[in-house]
């Protein structure tokens, strides 16, 4: 369940990325700091448990949209990666390029969400069904 923790904090880089677009104000730009070493941090541990998860469990390796998914969250760490990167060395260049940043990683995000997705409805993976039903 570690997932909604870096899809919340990329999503939320996006839209302060546009607060600090629409308003100037260093306020948002020192947010955005935050949030997106928050999304990388996140995403570096959820990243851990999924790769785990992955290697260990034998029938989440046989799916194609397993590694599809894996591949999929790998871009967006480091994506991600590169996006807290660039605010941390290179504060004034998150307009335009952090907002990018934030534009593609929000779309990394969206491409390894439909994947995830793919493993739960159609594969049931990570589902507890109980044998009385």
């Amino acid at each position: 369940m570690l997932v909604h923790f870096p899809i919340a904090f990329v999503i939320a880089t996006l839209g302060i990325d546009v607060f600090y677009w629409f308003t100037g104000d260093v306020f948002w730009r020192d947010v955005g700091v935050w949030s997106a070493g928050a999304a990388f941090i996140f995403g570096v541990l959820a990243a851990i448990v999924g790769t785990l998860e992955l290697l260990a469990v034998p029938g989440i390796r046989v799916r194609v949209a397993s590694w599809n998914h894996a591949i999929a969250a790998m871009v967006l760490l480091a994506i991600a990666g590169a996006n807290a990167g660039l605010r941390i060395f290179w504060p004034e260049t998150v307009l335009p390029n952090g907002l990018m940043l934030s534009v593609l990683a929000s779309l990394a995000t969206a491409f390894a969400g439909w994947h995830g997705g793919k493993l739960i409805f159609d594969h049931g993976i990570g589902l507890l069904i109980s044998s009385r039903q």
